[in-house]
């Protein structure tokens, strides 16, 4: 292979011309005639047995052209990329140029290259960091979970139906006193509040006990998914059989003996507040992070080819229909719940996309103006700790993970911390 030239055609899109000589062209010939001699039949010859003389005299010279350009570009292709110093972010368009036999085949190949960008102020950016405090509500809120996990259920009927209660009632719809299909059911199971039914029921249902009839009147929505009925006021004839209301066990130090490791509620609540805490620190940190990835994407500049965006989408979609797959469903089947076509449906990841690929070139950038390194203890200890977490050894982590990608993530992250280290965090 021989570069004979690199030529810039405009931001982020360079030429390459590639040539390969006759005698790696001719070499690239006798394979393919080796593949695809027993494919041909010849007059007088058993198949398989005709020379490539022979074979070429009778159907051409060029038979065997195609194959075999096809076999020698991509390692030429390949070569010359890496000869040229370029980085691809996307496969090149190759056309053929020439072929003969005296000359060999000449290439040219339109790289989309990884464009090259600045970012400029990224140290002691400045950032406010907001920790929220806990409040008694928000402990006491934690402590309503544990208690929802011993709630019992009891028979009431001393009292009226109340938000929050489950009632077991008998319904039948009327729109213009002619009773609707789907608008009846018998001793149905109906959680107050649940926003099961349409906006008005559930709310109109409160506030009567046991044995009552009685009318509702309500209207559908109007985008409801029966036309019929969208928008279209009705009533709702209704009987009441049951209440049953949820009983939360009461909070003392029996209780949390019982549910938790702690002895005492002062022990449980000192416990939920400290981690309530650490939870506010954490999300503090992280907001302040996505503030400081923020400025340094908005203080980058360089012109960045459409196909990383479009790449990265890909990406995306990808893991998107491998998680999919794993509940058992295609991505034919979401875009028929959601109503979306491909094209809309791509749409959604692409201000994320842009995102991460701006970010990611923002950080490989002080990557380099740091010069941040990366040692192989590191790449090991990031093997390692992916091994544990996979359940899986090193060498086959290893083997579907590059180091050289490893370390590359590993550099970038290091970059997130040097960003924050340098900021000004008020």
């Amino acid at each position: 292979m021989n570069l004979k030239s690199t030529n810039k055609v405009e931001t982020n899109k360079v030429e390459l011309e590639i040539e390969v000589n006759a005698a790696d062209f001719d070499a690239a010939v006798e394979k393919a005639y080796q593949k695809a001699k027993k494919k041909i039949s010849v007059p007088g010859f058993r198949p398989g047995k005709a020379t490539r003389k022979m074979i070429e005299k009778t159907y051409g010279e060029a038979v065997f052209y195609d194959d075999a350009v096809n076999e020698i570009y991509p390692v030429a292709i390949a070569e010359a990329v890496e000869a040229s110093g370029l980085t691809l972010v996307a496969r090149p368009d190759v056309e053929v140029v020439s072929v003969s036999k005296e000359d060999g085949v000449v290439f040219k190949a339109i790289c989309i290259t990884k464009p090259e960008v600045e970012v400029n102020d990224y140290k002691g950016i400045e950032v406010t960091k907001t920790v929220n405090a806990v409040t008694d509500d928000a402990v006491n809120a934690e402590i309503e979970k544990l208690q929802q996990k011993g709630v019992r259920i009891i028979s009431v009927e001393d009292r009226a139906a109340q938000m929050g209660d489950e009632v077991v009632i008998d319904f039948e719809g009327f729109l213009d006193n002619v009773a609707f299909p789907g608008g009846k059911a018998e001793e149905f199971s109906l959680e107050l509040g649940s926003g099961q039914f349409i906006p008005g029921f559930e709310e109109k249902v409160a506030g009567h006990n046991i044995g009552d009839e009685f009318d509702i009147d309500v209207t559908f929505p109007e985008e409801y998914q029966a036309a019929e009925l969208a928008g279209k006021p009705v009533v709702f004839k209704i009987k009441l059989h049951e209440i049953k209301a949820k009983e939360l066990p009461e909070v003392n130090d029996d209780f949390v003996k019982d549910t938790t490791e702690f002895n005492t509620v002062d022990e449980l609540k000192a416990d939920l507040k400290k981690k309530l805490e650490e939870a506010e620190e954490k999300k503090a940190d992280a907001d302040v992070e996505n503030k400081l990835i923020d400025t340094v994407i908005e203080n980058m500049k360089g012109e960045i080819p459409e196909v990383m965006f479009e790449n990265r989408i890909d990406e995306m979609v990808h893991d998107f229909e491998h998680r999919l797959s794993s509940q058992g469903m295609s991505v034919d089947i979401y875009l028929q719940y959601t109503g979306m076509d491909l094209d809309s449906f791509r749409k959604t990841f692409e201000e994320q996309a842009q995102k991460q690929v701006k970010l990611r070139l923002a950080l490989e950038k002080v990557v380099e103006l740091e010069n941040i390194a990366v040692s192989d203890e590191e790449i090991d200890a990031e093997f390692a700790k992916m091994a544990e977490a996979y359940k899986m050894e090193v060498e086959k982590v290893k083997a579907y993970i590059a180091a050289e990608d490893l370390k590359n993530d590993i550099a970038v992250g290091k970059a997130v911390e040097f960003i924050k280290e340098q900021a000004n965090i008020k």
